[in-house]
């Protein structure tokens, strides 16, 4: 690894993460505020984050793009529900439109960032690999800086350890490592686990003529799962009418309210959701099926995230008899499958491991203010956007039980108030703090597997405004509505520090 020695280049606004979330902010700044200095970090070698880096078959999102896409530009493909491909697309169509080459680094990852309030800066170590493979070491230092890396580890995900998964004589692999072009036809294959990525998998592996020759799904616990369609019919009727504009700003907001009405719905009378889901779920499935075993979640409707299958996919995979579902517990791998507790045994050529991700928060990046290391569990959320006592950082962090995207436009709105806010008062410094007793619980409301094994590590969020953390758009807009500034937020420039700590140094003198 080689050294930088050139003097650090400064940024006023520094964004980390090249994903769905870095762009959106990119465009929101640099439109507002064009004589800004701005650049955008991305570790790899391309923006679309999860939309670049996840190849496994079928990845496609689990909201509409209506509401996913962003505000300021139209999701024109005619599917609402839309596979990585057209949603890549959609991502380095903004990146030219708003000329964001200009200001994305490509492989430059942040490994520490330090805020020094004498300068009232971050100063950003980052490793830049070049072309040929070298590592070199930069700095790079920013008034601001806007973390958009997400809160999932992306070099890793999580799978639990196999009793004898080296006796296994197929292939392993995890979504999120899939091997470019790998070649599943023909073969039995197994994917264990039950959320969002085993049902986006199952129906695509049995397409086509690589097909797989059947697909096992091997749940420990059942999901809840609902259909929705791939086009949105009433989008296009809207857009016949309005035009491509205004059609997709008004079934943006259509979608926005049927999602708020449909997650209220399952949240406050989850009894009677659950009897609905179970309903629509044996509509879907074969007569006789065994419904209450395998789609019988042991908690209520949206405990955790729900799974949806576009056109009914996964559902109709079953009822041809392509695929099946498995409700148990693991006993060990064997040379030629999986034996459950049951006794049961799953023949399989490939065992695929959808057995989630892990949770990082600010993508591993070791956060310090004046020298001390930051705990970010000791930190409380200010308006979804900053964290407790660190200074000129915003983070994005999108919604569980909305399209992630609706929150990028709220944040970018703010942040574009809190940046004007200080350029008209002269302001170097803003940090939030929280008041003392402030009552706190966890940061995301959702007992997944994911969330519960990262819950120590991540921040709170309080028990009153502005330090609660929605989940849901409409009920988060209601805050955001609110003024940024407000007296949780701190502000400074050095003259007044350098004012304030005048008199001590005198004394000191004297």
């Amino acid at each position: 690894m080689s050294s930088s020695a050139t003097q650090p280049e400064y940024f006023d606004v520094v964004i980390i993460g090249g994903g769905i979330s870095g762009i959106g902010a990119a465009v929101y700044v640099t439109q507002e505020f064009p004589k800004k200095t701005v650049a955008l970090l991305e570790g790899r070698d391309s923006v679309g984050g999860t939309w670049d880096l996840f190849r496994y078959p079928g990845i496609r999102s689990d909201s509409d793009l209506h509401t996913f896409a962003y505000e300021f530009k139209s999701w024109k493909d005619e599917k609402a529900i839309a596979d990585a491909p057209l949603i890549l697309d959609y991502l380095k169509e903004t990146v030219d439109e708003y000329g964001l080459d200009e200001i994305v680094r490509y492989r430059h990852q942040v490994t520490s960032a330090a805020w020094m309030s004498d300068d009232a800066q971050w100063v950003l170590s980052v490793d830049v690999t070049d072309p040929d493979g070298t590592v070199r070491h930069e700095v790079i230092k920013a008034g601001w800086v806007f973390g958009a890396t997400g809160y999932y580890r992306y070099d890793q995900g999580f799978t639990p350890e196999f009793e004898g998964r080296a006796d296994f004589r197929g292939d392993i692999i995890h979504p999120q490592h899939w091997p470019e072009g790998y070649d599943y036809s023909g073969k039995k294959v197994v994917v264990i686990g039950s959320g969002a990525t085993a049902i986006t998998l199952i129906p695509s592996m049995l397409l086509g003529d690589g097909a797989a020759s059947h697909v096992t799904m091997l749940q420990r616990t059942p999901t809840y799962i609902l259909t929705l369609p791939r086009v949105d019919s009433l989008n296009l009727k809207l857009t016949k009418l309005l035009g491509e504009r205004r059609g997709y700003l008004a079934t943006r907001w259509k979608n926005v309210w049927s999602d708020w009405a449909l997650v209220k719905a399952l949240t406050t009378f989850p009894k009677a959701s659950r009897r609905f889901i179970r309903w629509v779920n044996q509509q879907e499935l074969p007569k006789g099926f065994d419904v209450d075993k395998h789609f019988n979640p042991p908690y209520e409707p949206w405990d955790q995230r729900l799974c949806l299958a576009p056109d009914g996919d996964f559902f109709s995979s079953i009822s041809r008899g392509d695929a099946d579902v498995v409700t148990d517990r693991i006993g060990r791998f064997t040379e030629t499958g999986i034996e459950l507790e049951s006794g049961e045994h799953l023949d399989a050529d490939l065992i695929v491991t959808a057995t989630g991700l892990n949770m990082r928060l600010f993508g591993g990046i070791d956060v310090s203010v004046d020298g001390k290391t930051i705990d970010l569990s000791e930190s409380v959320v200010y308006r979804g956007m900053m964290l407790s006592g660190v200074p000129n950082w915003v983070m994005a962090l999108g919604y569980t039980k909305s399209s992630w995207t609706l929150k990028i436009g709220l944040l970018g709105k703010s942040f574009i108030e809190l940046l004007r806010h200080m350029d008209t008062h002269g302001y170097d410094t803003a940090v939030a703090e929280a008041p003392d007793g402030t009552g706190t619980r966890p940061v995301i409301d959702l007992d997944a597997g994911y969330m519960l094994r990262a819950k120590h590590t991540l921040p709170r969020q309080g028990d009153e405004m502005p330090w609660q953390m929605k989940q849901v758009f409409l009920e988060d807009r209601k805050m955001f509505r609110g003024p940024v500034i407000t007296d949780a937020l701190h502000f400074s420039s050095r003259l007044e520090r350098e004012l304030t700590a005048a008199p001590a140094t005198e004394e000191v003198r004297r």
